[in-house]
């Protein structure tokens, strides 16, 4: 890589790093280019990311985002997954790891907390932002369906004696 390309991608990968919800670091040795390209595909579907990083340039990237903490957990062939949303890449990689072994998950940073592998796995367990925004809709719908359907019943009461009366 060329002195120009090494900084151009440590800023892009530091917009990354700024821009993102949460990262998650993994390791995916042994993992086949058609098992990467599925993963990816998965990733872009829901409005994230999967890039593969060299750990050194990471490293720089991460102190220029203000993100140092996560440094450590750059050793080995590491690639980053990465979303807005905090629970899209976790949930998204916790999955794709149980099919594939071989996609490892080191660990990971959310709202600059730092994580460890279990932590990941139970971010991966919580609803997505879309999933409790559906659920807070629902919710706050409720009960004008139920004001509608107690409003609606002494009319259709009404109705059904001045049928009645009406058939005799």
């Amino acid at each position: 890589m060329l002195r120009s390309e090494k900084q151009k991608f440590v800023s892009e990968l530091a917009e990354v790093y700024q821009q993102s919800g949460s990262l998650i670091v993994t390791h995916y040795h042994g993992l086949t280019v058609k098992q990467i390209t599925v993963l990816r595909r998965s990733l872009r579907e829901k409005g994230a990311g999967f890039k593969i990083v060299k750990n050194t340039l990471s490293k720089i990237a991460a102190d220029n985002a203000g993100i140092k903490q996560i440094s450590e957990l750059f050793c080995g062939p590491t690639a980053i997954a990465y979303s807005k949303d905090p629970i899209i890449a976790a949930k998204t990689i916790v999955e794709f790891a149980k099919l594939n072994e071989r996609l490892k998950i080191v660990g990971g940073i959310v709202d600059n907390q730092l994580l460890n592998v279990e932590e990941v796995k139970q971010i991966a367990k919580l609803p997505s932002l879309d999933e409790l925004r559906g659920k807070i809709i629902g919710v706050l719908q409720a009960p004008a369906t139920r004001i509608a359907t107690v409003l609606q019943a002494p009319a259709t009461g009404l109705a059904r004696v001045l049928q009645a009366f009406a058939d005799k």
